[in-house]
C-alpha cells in the first residue's frame, strides 16, 4: 500500500462536479505535484483531504487509514499540515508567535497545570520553543524572529506560513500554490527548502503549482487534471507534453 492513496473522489456543488473520479497515490518520501488550469478541481482535492469538504464518494487512506472518517480537528494530529493559496496568519503576532502557534496539536499539560506554570507546561513549552528555533534556523527567518508579521514582505510571509505548518511536525505537508507571488530568487530557494523538507525532515510532500520550472525541477510525479479529472499522470516531463495536458492549457 502506498504511504498515500486518493481513491475515486466525487464532490459536486450543485450541478457542478468538482471532483469526479479523481484517484492517484503517492509514495512515503516523494513530491507529488497537481497541476491543471484555473477550476481544474486542485484545491478541491486538498480540501477534501483536510476534511474542509466531505466528499461525496472516494477514500483519502494515509498509511491506510481513511482521513474522510476523520473529524475534521483531528486531521494536524493525524499528521497532516497545509498552507493555502492566500496566506492565513496572525499578522498583528511575531514571526515567533506565528510559528509557536503550530505546536497546538501537541499536549502541554493540563489547564490547571499551564495556569500555573507547572514543571510539565514549562517542559512542553520550552520543548516547543526549541523545536521552532529550529525552524525559524531552518528556513533563515532568523533576522525576522521578532518582527509582526504585518510588516513583512510577502515573500516571507508565505515562509512563515511554511514554517508554521512545519511546527506540526506533519507526515504529510499539502502546498497550495507555494511559489505564486514569489520573485524568481525566491522560488529558487523554495525548490531548495522542498528538497531539504523532504530529505532532511523526511515530510512526504503534495503541491499544487502553476509554476511549470519549479515542477519540473522538484516533482518526482505529476498528476494533470481539468473539470474535476484527472487528465494525466507521470513524470514532470511526460505530463506536460501529453495531449490532453496540452489540450486543456491551450484550449485544443
Amino acid at each position: 500500500m502506498s504511504f498515500l492513496e486518493v481513491r475515486d473522489l466525487a464532490l459536486a456543488f450543485g450541478g457542478v462536479r468538482a471532483l469526479d473520479g479523481v484517484g492517484f497515490s503517492v509514495e512515503r518520501g516523494q513530491v507529488f505535484a497537481i497541476i491543471g488550469p484555473n477550476g481544474a478541481g486542485k484545491t478541491t482535492v486538498l480540501n477534501v483531504v483536510t476534511r474542509v469538504f466531505a466528499p461525496a464518494s472516494g477514500q483519502v487512506l494515509l498509511e491506510g487509514v481513511d482521513l474522510v472518517r476523520m473529524p475534521r480537528h483531528a486531521i494536524a494530529g493525524a499528521g497532516v499540515a497545509r498552507t493555502f493559496q492566500n496566506i492565513e496568519l496572525f499578522e498583528g503576532a511575531t514571526v515567533l508567535d506565528n510559528l509557536l502557534l503550530g505546536r497546538h496539536r501537541f499536549d502541554h499539560g493540563g489547564l490547571l497545570s499551564q495556569m500555573v506554570q507547572g514543571r510539565r507546561a514549562r517542559a512542553c513549552e520550552d520543548a516547543s520553543r526549541e523545536r521552532v528555533e529550529a525552524l525559524i534556523d531552518f528556513l533563515d527567518l532568523a533576522p525576522h524572529r521578532n518582527q509582526r508579521v504585518a510588516g513583512l514582505p510577502y515573500g516571507v510571509r508565505k515562509i512563515v506560513e511554511l514554517g508554521r505548518a512545519l511546527a506540526t511536525e506533519p507526515r504529510l505537508l499539502l502546498l497550495d500554490e507555494p511559489a505564486s507571488g514569489l520573485n524568481p530568487e525566491e522560488t529558487r530557494d523554495l525548490a531548495f527548502w522542498i528538497d531539504d523538507i523532504r530529505h532532511d525532515l523526511g515530510v512526504t510532500v503534495v503541491m499544487i503549482e502553476h509554476d511549470m520550472s519549479l515542477v519540473s525541477e522538484v516533482a518526482d510525479r505529476v498528476l494533470a487534471m481539468n473539470l474535476g479529472r484527472a487528465l494525466a499522470e507521470g513524470t514532470p516531463a511526460e505530463v506536460q507534453s501529453h495531449p490532453d495536458v496540452v489540450a486543456a492549457y491551450l484550449g485544443g
